[in-house]
C-alpha cells in the first residue's frame, strides 16, 4: 500500500502540473520559445529539488547516462507537441490522447514483454478508463492537429516505457532520485542550446514576466518530482497496476481542481470521474473479492 500511496501522490502533482502548464501556455504562447524555456526553468528548479531529496550526492553510469537523455529528449518532444497541440485542438482531445498513450503503451509493454498477468481487474479498470477518457471529448471544437494527436499519444506513452526498461535492464544504474537528476540536467542542457542557437534573435510581442518564470519553474520541478516517484515506485509496482493508476487518478484529480476555477466541471466530466474511481475500486477491491470466494 506504501507504493500506492506514493503513485497517489504523483497524480494529485502531475494534476496541479497540468493546470500550470496551460495558465503558462496562454500567458506566453504556443510557440517553440516558449515551450523551451518552460523546460529550462522547470528543470533547473527540478535539478534543485532532486538534489536535497537525493541528499545533495551523485553519481553516474554510461547506461544511466545514456537512457536518461533518451527520456531527456522523449520528455522535450511531448512538451513541444503539448504546446502545439493546445494550440490547434481543444483541451478535451489533448487529454484524451496524452493520457491514452500515457497508459496504454506501458500497459502493453508490461502484458507483452514483461510477463504481467491480465487479470479481469485490470482488465475492467483499462476499460473504465478508457470510456472515462471518451466520454470528456468535446464534439464539435477540433481543429488541424492530427499530427499533434500522434504526438503526444505516443510520446507521453514512451515515457512510461522508457522509465521500465531502465528498471529492468541488466546494466549498472544508479539510484531513481539520481536518475531524474540526470533527466533534468540533460533537459537544461538541451532547451538551453536550443534556445541559443534557434531563438537568440527570435522577435517576439510577449516578453517573459517574472510571472510566467515562476509558472515554468512551480510546474516544471512538480512534474520532475512526481516523474521520479513513478520511476522509483516502478521497481515495485507493475506496468499495467501504475499506469491505470495513474490516469484514471489525473482525471479526478483534474476535475476536482477544476471547482476551483471558472469553469467548473459539466455532468459528463462528473460521469467521467465516477466511472474513473469504480475503476480504481476494481482494480483494488476486486483481487480481494476473488480470493475470498
Amino acid at each position: 500500500m506504501y507504493y500506492y500511496f506514493l503513485i497517489m501522490l504523483s497524480v494529485m502533482m502531475f494534476g496541479v502540473n497540468f493546470a500550470l502548464n496551460d495558465v503558462y501556455r496562454r500567458t506566453r504562447g504556443s510557440t517553440v520559445k516558449a515551450s523551451l524555456e518552460f523546460t529550462l526553468f522547470g528543470s533547473l528548479v527540478g535539478v534543485a529539488v532532486l538534489f536535497i531529496i537525493n541528499g545533495i550526492s551523485f553519481s553516474v553510469t554510461p547506461f544511466a547516462l545514456i537512457m536518461s537523455l533518451i527520456a531527456a529528449l522523449n520528455g522535450f518532444a511531448f512538451t513541444f507537441c503539448g504546446f502545439k497541440a493546445l494550440g490547434s485542438i481543444n483541451l478535451s482531445l489533448y487529454s484524451l490522447f496524452s493520457m491514452l498513450g500515457g497508459m496504454l503503451l506501458p500497459f502493453m509493454q508490461g502484458i507483452l514483454f514483461f510477463n504481467e498477468e491480465i487479470t479481469l481487474a485490470k482488465a475492467l479498470c483499462f476499460i473504465l478508463i478508457v470510456i472515462a477518457l471518451i466520454v470528456t471529448v468535446e464534439k464539435g471544437e477540433r481543429k488541424n492537429g492530427g499530427i499533434y494527436y500522434v504526438g503526444i499519444f505516443v510520446l507521453n506513452g514512451m515515457s512510461g516505457v522508457i522509465t521500465k526498461i531502465y528498471n529492468t535492464a541488466p546494466y549498472d544504474k544508479i539510484s531513481s532520485a539520481g536518475y531524474s537528476i540526470l533527466q533534468a540536467s540533460w533537459s537544461v542542457v538541451i532547451s538551453l542550446a536550443l534556445i541559443l542557437i534557434f531563438c537568440r534573435n527570435t522577435r517576439e510581442d510577449k516578453r517573459i514576466s517574472k510571472k510566467s518564470i515562476g509558472i515554468a519553474a512551480l510546474g516544471g520541478s512538480i512534474n520532475r518530482v512526481a516523474n521520479f516517484i513513478l520511476v522509483f515506485s516502478l521497481n515495485f509496482v507493475e506496468n499495467s497496476v501504475q499506469y491505470p493508476m495513474v490516469t484514471g487518478g489525473v482525471i479526478i484529480v483534474s476535475t476536482l481542481i477544476c471547482y476551483l476555477g471558472k469553469n467548473k466541471p459539466k455532468k459528463k466530466e462528473l460521469l467521467a470521474v465516477a466511472l474513473a474511481f469504480v475503476g480504481l475500486l476494481i482494480m483494488f477491491l476486486l483481487p480481494e473479492m476473488m480470493k475470498n470466494i
